[in-house]
């Protein structure tokens, strides 16, 4: 005769980044138990703080990811968004110095440079305090069984392996996800994976220093410095210290002949002459020699679950190039569809068990939710993924040139005639704290910035739909002025010939 207990809900997550920590949060907060595995040390370490120095790509966090956050957390988003600062839009630095700002929202809506360690410490410190969550750093996930509903793991200290059990893991371990690999060899996953032929390196602004001697941004830290030079560029995003962190993302043949200070820093001198000034000649060849250069990874599988034990979340399910800046608000979005999910399933934080039950029994409703959020999660995932990889084009090249620039204003024209509502943060947030995305088309025209950055409300495979139906019309648009423009020009040609008696020459 078999005998039953209840007991809450056990979660392993593997990776204790940004993602891993906010579902961390968000199972704990309902009554779960969670464990956090990471084989790195304690990024809060000082050790830490001096590799992450090196290379780690400044966040530009925005509507999606300040809900996700909101929704686990609301008094903690804020705290995080205090060290954050507002880029109201790009400035354009051309070869020659001159300086063109192109705001991002009519409405003066904004994205926030926020340095990467800062908000992983943030959320690290937020489960530190949660009495359901356990942070396990050194413990290397070796392998995963989930029919058994085990991992197994390698304390870095004793050099021993442990056996871990779980009811749920979670995958937050990044686009090398040992977590993934594990569950592809009980699921038949599509997986795709390519790195673009480009490489990052990232280099330091300093601040500069005002007549008090007071540390001053040398550049405007109210916009999102952009560099383009049509097959590479440099970005700058500002930090609270006054300084900048500047990333360079060029092809890797173009970084391999730049193996020299005299190389670098003639390259530098021409392409990017005033960078070269605000940085400091050697400050520029210092991290430029010192700091590892990059790779940029695309990754896209599916599906993102096995049964009711496993799910992947972040860049472990996909990985994207950070063109659009909707990596981290992407992945932290990931947690705030699956919260909705487990709801709506009715997900309860106690399980009870039997003696005589199976860990390869499956719980239906857990499973569900996890087939759910496969299914309705690709679509959007594929869209931001191939959305970003566009964007690089954009920013690198498209935004110096004549027809970006016209398509740009007829957009902004089309959105301020038949959008007239402002659609804010704050009314967005009760409503998507229970349903994943509003339903319905969005009114009005809405340009494709604007949507995926400002508006969490529309899916990212809606965002893409539309800006592909709006972008014909656009083009459209720009060729019938083009036409129309060079048909006046020609009327003008022939009318001034015939005022100053010039015959209008005749093809023979």
């Amino acid at each position: 005769m078999s005998s039953s207990s209840t007991r809450p809900r056990k979660a392993v997550i593997v990776g204790a980044g940004p993602v891993g920590c906010l579902a961390a949060l968000a199972l704990a907060k309902r009554g779960w138990r969670v464990d956090i595995y990471e084989g790195r040390p304690d990024l809060r370490l000082p050790s830490s703080k001096a590799a992450a120095q090196q290379r780690s790509i400044n966040l530009a966090i925005s509507h999606r990811g300040i809900l996700a956050l909101q929704a686990v957390d609301a008094p903690a988003a804020q705290r995080f968004l205090h060290d954050a600062i507002p880029m109201c839009g790009r400035m354009i630095h051309t070869q020659s110095g001159d300086l063109d700002s192109q705001l991002y929202d009519r409405d003066g809506q904004c994205i926030n440079s926020i340095d990467r360690a800062l908000l992983n410490e943030g959320l690290l410190h937020e489960a530190d305090a949660s009495p359901n969550i356990r942070v396990f750093f050194n413990h290397k996930v070796m392998s995963a069984n989930f029919d058994t509903k085990t991992i197994t793991a390698r304390d870095a200290a004793t050099n021993t392996d442990l056996t871990i059990e779980f009811d749920f893991c979670i995958g937050a371990d990044g686009s090398f996800s040992i977590i993934r690999r594990q569950m592809m060899r009980v699921v038949r996953t599509n997986y795709q994976q390519e790195y673009i032929k480009d490489e990052y390196i990232e280099l330091k602004m300093p601040a500069g220093r005002d007549s008090n001697g007071e540390p001053v941004y040398l550049l405007d830290p109210n916009h999102l410095h952009i560099w383009p030079r049509h097959s590479f560029m440099l970005i700058a995003l500002p930090n609270k210290d006054k300084s900048f962190t500047c990333t360079l993302f060029a092809p890797s043949a173009e970084l391999d002949g730049l193996n020299t200070p005299d190389s670098i820093l003639s390259w530098f001198r021409c392409y990017f002459p005033d960078a070269v000034h605000a940085i400091g000649e050697k400050n520029l060849v210092t991290d430029f020699m010192r700091n590892p250069r990059g790779p940029l990874i695309h990754i896209k599988c599916n599906p993102y679950h096995y049964k009711d034990r496993v799910l992947l979340l972040g860049d472990a399910a996909h990985s994207m190039v950070p063109f659009y800046g909707q990596g981290l608000n992407c992945g932290l979005e990931d947690v705030r569809i699956l919260s909705i999910l487990l709801s709506e399933e009715g997900i309860e934080s106690t399980v009870t068990t039997t003696t005589s039950e199976s860990p390869s029994d499956v719980g239906d409703r857990l499973a569900r939710a996890l087939d759910r959020y496969s299914v309705t999660r690709h679509e959007d995932l594929v869209a931001i993924c191939n959305l970003a990889m566009d964007n690089y084009v954009e920013m690198r090249h498209s935004v110096t040139t004549f027809k970006y620039y016209i398509k740009k204003k007829l957009d902004n024209l089309l959105y301020k005639i038949s959008s007239r509502k402002f659609v804010s943060l704050a009314s967005l947030g009760p409503v998507l704290t229970r349903v994943p995305y509003i339903s319905g088309e969005p009114v009005g025209w809405l340009p494709l910035y604007t949507m995926v950055t400002f508006r969490p409300d529309i899916s990212y495979s809606t965002v893409k739909k539309r800006a592909a139906y709006q972008g014909h019309i656009l083009t459209q648009l720009f060729w019938v002025g083009a036409g129309a423009l060079g048909l006046t020009g020609i009327w003008a040609l022939r009318a001034s010939w015939r005022y100053l008696n010039i015959p209008y020459p005749i093809a023979n």
